[in-house]
């Protein structure tokens, strides 16, 4: 029998098995995480042990504030963007005036949240990472420890807790950023009013298709911060380990926000 070290077969199965167990190994560490800081934010006030308020503000603003210009630029492209395309490809049907119709679904149910949470990802899940990595090679984790904080309690609950105001709050303005940018070019295009483009936008919106975007970004909001701060905590091996960790939260939290993203929506128009 040939020897395993030498045999691609039994080489990729050990492959498949190792990142395996790692995948089902970093999801219970999510988990772990998640429940540890829920317990925090909701029971830490009732045993003298809340989540600093002063923590909480200063994330928001962080995460949020300083990210509006940035994530307003981009909705209002993804807006135009759509806008062109859709114009042009209802042309051939003589139907220009559904675009209105088109980009305002777009935005609200998929480009939104999508745009938002792939943003803070890199903005703000790549800033925690390096932020706990390094911390943790400068050995002030467990610092933290020695003088009796949970650093769960002191560097995670608070960014969670902000996290998750500040993403749908910021996937909200995403989708007023991109309906502006289809009223902006529909206007020059097809000479569509701003008044009537807001009007048919908001007949075919439902209230179901703002909070499908709203309900996405709560969940990309968990995955970038657990993300984030799970490979801050992991990080081994001074700067170049910091480093490693930071990309390799921004890949991560990407990938899983568009996978998420997909069966997401999948189940929400079954």
């Amino acid at each position: 029998m040939p020897d395993s070290a030498t045999h691609p077969l039994i080489n990729s199965l050990e492959l498949v098995g190792r990142s395996t167990v790692k995948l089902i190994e970093e999801a219970g560490y999510y988990s772990a995480l998640l429940v540890e800081s829920l317990f925090w934010i909701l029971v830490g006030p009732f045993i003298k042990r809340p989540v600093r308020v002063s923590s909480i503000f200063s994330q928001m603003m962080t995460m949020g504030i300083a990210a509006c210009p940035i994530v307003f630029v981009l909705s209002f492209s993804i807006g135009v963007m759509l806008a062109i395309q859709m114009i042009y490809n209802l042309k051939t049907f003589g139907a220009e005036s559904q675009v209105v119709v088109g980009v305002a679904l777009s935005v609200t149910r998929e480009f939104g949240p999508l745009i938002t949470g792939i943003l803070i990802a890199g903005r703000t899940g790549s800033s925690l990472a390096a932020k706990i990595g390094t911390m943790q090679v400068n050995q002030e984790i467990d610092a933290l420890r020695v003088m009796g904080i949970n650093p769960v309690r002191y560097l995670v609950a608070p960014a969670l807790f902000a996290m998750m105001i500040m993403v749908p709050v910021l996937t909200f303005f995403s989708d007023l950023a991109g309906l502006l940018g289809g009223a902006v070019y529909t206007s020059i295009e097809i000479g569509l009013s701003f008044d009537a483009y807001m009007d048919r936008t908001l007949s075919a919106l439902a209230v179901a298709d703002v909070m499908q975007g709203i309900f996405k970004s709560l969940l990309f909001a968990l995955i970038i911060t657990l993300v984030g701060v799970s490979n801050g905590f992991s990080v081994t091996g001074g700067a170049e380990g910091v480093g490693k960790a930071t990309t390799r939260s921004v890949v991560l939290s990407i990938s899983y926000i568009v996978i998420a993203d997909m069966i997401f929506t999948y189940f929400l128009n079954l």
